[in-house]
């Protein structure tokens, strides 16, 4: 049995609220005390995943230019941006705190994607 359950479908209803939380909640957690670009980095990111968004080829997406698997590709390369970003960075604290716990959080959703099935050939 295979622990990979978020479809494309999920992960399209997850890409927005996600984009929206991470330019939003910097501001309404204060981030930004030990580095102003732990604020910047989320809010430059949230507009990325906006984008990024609008152009996958998804449920979700408005112009669906780009290849869901590479979108996945840069999830998982935010994922590890956040996981490091304090130790580059130095952020501390909540700053620190929030980059560690949104990178484990996207690397949770990329690992347990499902890959989708390769349509029937005849």
């Amino acid at each position: 049995m295979s622990l990979r359950f978020i479809t494309k479908s999920i992960h399209a209803y997850l890409d927005y609220p996600v984009a929206f939380a991470l330019m939003g909640l910097p501001f309404i957690l204060g981030l930004g005390a030990s580095n102003p670009l732990a604020l910047w980095l989320s809010v430059g990111t949230g507009a990325a995943a906006f984008t990024l968004t609008v152009l996958t080829d998804h449920q979700f997406g408005m112009l669906r230019i780009l290849p869901y698997g590479v979108h996945l590709a840069v999830d998982g390369a935010v994922g590890a941006l956040f996981l490091f970003a304090p130790f580059l960075f130095g952020f501390s604290g909540l700053d620190a705190a929030y980059y560690w716990a949104n990178g484990i959080a996207v690397a949770i959703v990329v690992s347990l994607h499902k890959p989708e099935a390769e349509p029937a050939t005849a």
